[in-house]
């Protein structure tokens, strides 16, 4: 197993035609590789590869990502599109292994976000969890402030003091999503 990281731009056709099929988004069903390596160009695409340099699993690096808490916007580097090509092999923990270790030996401020149903995955992965955090995280939808889907935040890589902000997220200190300038 190999693991590599690429930007957007520098993905092949058929890696792009891969990581939709992955990630199974069916908005995303008919996307090309010319606008797939736009729509993206703010990510890096963290890759775990076999010996002929197929996907085994994949994880997307959002740099355009920021929230606005108690009034201060602070920019993290976003984790998602965690998937594995196959499951129950070990791949999508052994990313996660690879990527965090990346992420803090790089010095990223990296955050993601999750589902309660997949919490014993990252427990399993030593994944720090903010439990029941995420849904104080409000986005902008047709000018409406709406409560995250998620539950939980992980933290990949987080200052101790980001992370105090972000373990103080109730129902009455929210986090808003903003888009970056």
């Amino acid at each position: 197993m190999k693991y590599q990281i690429k930007q957007a731009k520098d993905l092949t056709e058929i890696e792009t035609e891969h990581i939709l099929k992955l990630w199974n988004i069916s908005s995303w069903d008919t996307m090309k590789p010319d606008y797939f390596r736009m729509f993206f160009n703010k990510s890096e695409f963290h890759l775990l590869l076999d010996l002929h340099e197929n996907i085994l699993a994949l994880i997307r690096l959002n740099f355009d990502f920021a929230l606005e808490i108690s009034g201060e916007k602070l920019s993290f580097a976003e984790a998602v599109g965690l998937v594995s090509a196959y499951k129950k092999k070990g791949y999508g923990a052994k990313l996660v292994e690879l990527f965090r270790q990346h992420v803090v030996r790089e010095n990223i401020e990296t955050l993601g976000f999750c589902h309660k149903e997949l919490r014993p995955f990252y427990e399993k992965c030593s994944i720090e969890l903010l439990y029941d955090k995420a849904k104080a995280i409000k986005e902008s939808i047709d000018s409406e402030w709406i409560n995250s889907e998620d539950d939980d935040i992980l933290i990949f890589h987080v200052s101790e003091k980001r992370k105090e902000l972000l373990s103080q997220l109730s129902d009455q200190n929210n986090a808003y999503l903003i888009t970056k300038e």
